[in-house]
């Protein structure tokens, strides 16, 4: 094969919808892409990555923040064997009788829907299922965190703003 015949090749490949061509042919070997190869392949990755990020949220409003569904709380029941809760982001002091209750999410803890506006609960409030205890934002999504037992707030153990980790201990319940 030579120069000019792979020149029309490379003409004819190019004027069709075909991706990709190898010969191989006794000491040659040649490969060939064209633009429709590298379209599609473009093109599967963008689609992939659609796919990827795909939520199945209603649309908001754009003067709204997008607010993800309502994500359940991770908690640890009380162990009378142990007189200390340790995780990866520290020890919280815990007796027999008190539940902690952890991040399901890795993102910023939020006390109140807003700064203006008060906590949704503080120490000594009594809590039930499904009464929010505070918001996480993940990728500029705000998830409210709903409890999942009937309680008393005994302390809050995660403060307002800030980077809270999955299972990072957030407040600790005395169970009603």
């Amino acid at each position: 094969m030579d120069f000019q015949q792979i020149k029309e090749l490379i003409e004819l490949l190019n004027n069709s919808e075909i991706g990709e061509f190898k010969l191989q042919q006794n000491d040659l070997s040649l490969s060939i892409k064209t633009k429709h190869y590298y379209d599609t392949a473009l093109a599967n990755k963008l689609n992939m990555q659609a796919v990827s990020f795909a939520t199945h949220l209603p649309p908001t409003p754009l003067h709204q923040a997008p607010v993800a569904p309502t994500m359940q709380t991770h908690i640890t029941a009380p162990n009378p064997n142990l007189a200390t809760n340790t995780g990866e982001s520290g020890s919280v002091e815990s007796s027999a009788k008190h539940i902690t209750i952890k991040s399901p999410m890795l993102g910023t803890f939020y006390r109140s829907s807003s700064p203006d506006k008060p906590p949704y609960i503080k120490v000594g409030d009594e809590v039930s299922p499904g009464k929010v205890l505070c918001i996480i934002e993940a990728m500029k999504l705000f998830n409210e965190i709903e409890s999942e037992i009937s309680g008393r707030i005994i302390k809050v153990l995660a403060d307002d703003a800030s980077p809270v980790e999955y299972d990072q201990p957030l407040f600790l319940v005395e169970p009603i």
